[in-house]
Order: C-alpha cells, then structure tokens, then sequence
C-alpha cells in the first residue's frame, strides 16, 4: 500500500473511533441529570469528568482491539470496529444500568455531585473493564 491509501485508512478509522466516542459522550449525557459541557467545562466537577473520562477509554480500548484484529483487511476492520464499537457502548450502558439497580440512590445523581464521591471510581472501572473485556473477546 502506498502512504495516501495508508493515510485515508487511517483517516477512516479515526472517523469512526471519534464517532463512536461521541456516541458514548451523549449516553452519558443522557444517564447523568444536567449537561456534560457545563458539568465539566463550567463548573469542574470531577466526578462527572471521570465518568465521561472512563467512558472514551472503554470505547477506544475496543476500537483499538478491532482494528488490530482487523489482519489488514480494510472492509472487515471498518465493519467488525462499528459492531464490537456499538456492542460495547451497549453493554456498557448496560453495566451502568446494573451498577445503578444495586447501588442505593440513582447513581447518575450521585455521579454529578459537585463534591468527590467514591462511587465514580466504581463506575469508571465497570465501563474501562467492560471496554477491555470486549477488547480480549475481539483479540
């Protein structure tokens, strides 16, 4: 392959990582009370920082992992990236669902307090271990 072909493969799956992120970025969006932008940009809470945070590297780590098992076919890379990609933005609104039915209080309320709340750990790890268990079923 020549570098333009390189480049625009490239350019397509980073088209597709930016847009399934920005999938995660509304999910998240939509399971926490308030808006993103202004929870994290305007009033710098940390909580729904690392949230949001935990949520991008579970979806990169699975599209990280479906383009490596890609082998260099260009086709099934971009099919098997959206797939695994939407699979795991399911399965970890899924697990945040599940987190919340178990844990006393809604569990988006208490991600967005302004002060630091020990359970936005325990939702970061579902989401970045969620992430990595659909990376090692992909390898």
């Amino acid at each position: 392959m020549d570098l333009l072909t390189d480049l625009l493969i490239t350019l397509s799956y980073g088209v597709i990582g930016v847009a399934l992120m920005a999938v995660g970025y509304l999910l998240v969006d939509i399971a926490t009370p308030g808006k993103l932008h202004v929870l994290i940009w305007a009033n710098r809470n940390s909580n729904a920082s690392v949230l949001l945070a935990s949520n991008l590297l579970g979806v990169g780590i699975i599209v990280v992992s479906a383009i490596v098992a890609s082998h260099n076919d260009f086709a099934q890379g971009i099919v098997s990236t959206l797939a695994y990609g939407a699979l795991g933005l399911l399965l970890m609104a899924g697990a945040f669902l599940l987190l919340d039915a178990v844990t006393p209080g809604r569990l988006g309320e208490i991600l967005v307090e302004p002060e630091p709340h020990p359970a936005v750990w325990v939702s970061a790890v579902v989401h970045v271990a969620t992430g990595a268990i659909i990376a090692a079923a992909i390898i």
